[in-house]
């Protein structure tokens, strides 16, 4: 077997595991999974239709970022929703978002920039629609364009397992929540990062965790 088989057979392992972790996530962040409920990992298999070791790696990854606990004797279960760390958890990830934003605006290709204004759009198409499910798919692939652009894997991997938290903490309590608005705070970061004006990209950054406080703010009230 050659170096160039052995490489491929590697990018697709790494490309089903991806796959897994983000069929998982989903389940988890849609409640599909709920907080408490057990993990059964032969029943996600057969759900999301991938082997075992990407499903094996991505759980691994989840019980890393905290969505899914591992606990002595109960196996493994989804973790409950931290609603009285929350406002830390946003604290924490703020400057880190705004790290990321201003790294996006100077790195971005123009394919990149292209895409996340392409994203923002769809995310205000699904709010105007009042559909959540797009909503959410179109913030994530959104994440993914600036994760990409920013080329800072050290931050990116800091703030994954909180952007996670927050996905599911929305979906949870989503009814509260004003996508319209939280549309509009993205297409805003969207546009700066396009421009590649690292200040401005910043305080869009700042201006989407100042929305995702008020969210918190209004559902521990």
């Amino acid at each position: 077997m050659t170096s160039d088989t052995l490489e491929l057979q590697d990018v697709e392992k790494r490309r089903q595991a991806d796959q897994a972790y983000d069929a998982i996530e989903t389940l988890i962040a849609t409640l599909q999974l709920r907080p408490g409920a057990p993990v059964v990992e032969s029943e996600l298999i057969a759900r999301i239709g991938l082997g075992r070791t990407p499903t094996r790696e991505a759980l691994m990854r989840l019980v890393a970022s905290g969505l899914i606990a591992q606990q002595p004797r109960r196996g493994l279960l989804v973790s409950d929703i931290p609603l009285a760390e929350h406002l830390d958890l946003l604290e924490a990830r703020r400057p880190l978002e705004r790290l990321i934003a201003c790294c996006s605006a100077r790195r971005a290709s123009p394919a990149q920039r292209s895409a996340l204004l392409a994203c923002a759009a769809r995310m205000a198409e699904a709010a105007e629609r009042h559909d959540l499910e797009a909503y959410m798919r179109v913030d994530q692939a959104l994440d993914r364009v600036n994760h990409a652009a920013c080329r800072n894997r050290y931050a990116v991997a800091a703030v994954l397992p909180m952007i996670i938290q927050c996905r599911r903490f929305w979906y949870a309590y989503r009814h509260l929540g004003d996508v319209a608005s939280g549309a509009r705070a993205h297409q805003r970061l969207a546009e700066t990062i396009a421009s590649g004006d690292g200040v401005a990209a910043a305080e869009a950054s700042d201006a989407l965790m100042a929305h995702l406080r008020n969210f918190t703010l209004q559902v521990i009230a």
